[in-house]
């Protein structure tokens, strides 16, 4: 009789998550970039490592605001204090940190400890995917929006209507390891179509993007063809185009039709 294979159980920690989280960072590299960028210059009180665990802790419980995050930091100063001596915030200085310190530092911490975990585990980012991307060899990224809403007392930088604030942030995702790897944040009056190019700028020749209609251009996706990157959208309802060849008749598979069409007009675009 063959035994049935037993799936492998998590370990046990007693550390909560954003212990677990927070200990993946080295020691080092927090004072470090903070030194770096300036950070260190701003910091009186309020430590950079400190501001750091605030921010991963209102990412990871969804936080609504200023209050949400240093109250419950603030119940929570014992265990709060052995991740590396962490600080509860006042609100006051949490919104300081925010406004005042420079962004850099957040985007270069990032980066370095995902290649930090790559050089210890070569495997990690790289685990579950969706089922279709086991089928292609190639990278596969994917291009998208979405827009924040902001105070507009607070943002006048992103001042969308009368008395609205929006930001839009432009992520390129790669679809095998679920990590982002390029991002814009703009305010929200300007096309999609024109951050298309940022987006897409260090993709390699064979590699997949695929992005909706909003981001369609066609002279990036001539750009795209002549770096060898395949690229899949959708048209726009109004483009006009003139069939010249077609590839199969009728639906084989998923595929609906594999045609090579001519663009009737220039406002196509």
């Amino acid at each position: 009789m063959k035994k049935k294979s037993q799936k492998q159980k998590p370990t046990k920690s007693k550390f909560s998550i954003l212990r677990q989280i927070c200990n993946l960072i080295p020691n080092h590299l927090v004072p470090h970039l903070a030194r770096e960028t300036g950070v260190e210059d701003d910091a009186r009180t309020y430590t950079p490592w400190s501001h750091v665990v605030a921010l991963l802790f209102a990412q990871l419980t969804h936080s609504l605001g200023l209050n949400d995050v240093c109250d419950a930091l603030g119940l929570h100063s014992g265990p709060l204090s052995a991740i590396r001596g962490a600080t509860a915030p006042k609100r006051n200085t949490l919104s300081h940190a925010n406004r005042k310190r420079n962004w850099v530092m957040a985007e270069k911490l990032f980066w370095q400890t995902l290649e930090h975990l790559q050089r210890l585990c070569p495997d990690f980012g790289r685990g579950r995917r969706p089922r279709f991307a086991f089928r292609f060899k190639r990278v596969i990224h994917l291009v998208d929006s979405t827009t924040l809403q902001l105070v507009a007392n607070c943002m006048d930088w992103a001042r969308h209507r009368r008395r609205k604030a929006a930001a839009k942030c432009h992520l390129r995702l790669n679809l095998q390891s679920f990590l982002p790897r390029f991002a814009i944040v703009d305010t929200a009056r300007h096309s999609d179509a024109k951050k298309a190019w940022e987006l897409c700028a260090g993709l390699q020749a064979g590699e997949i993007v695929i992005f909706d209609r909003a981001y369609l251009d066609l002279l990036h996706l001539f750009e795209l063809f002549q770096r060898g990157v395949s690229w899949v959208t959708r048209t726009k309802e109004r483009m006009r185009f003139k069939v010249v060849r077609r590839y199969q008749r009728g639906r084989v598979g998923n595929i609906l039709r594999d045609d090579v069409v001519h663009l009737k007009s220039p406002a196509s675009r």
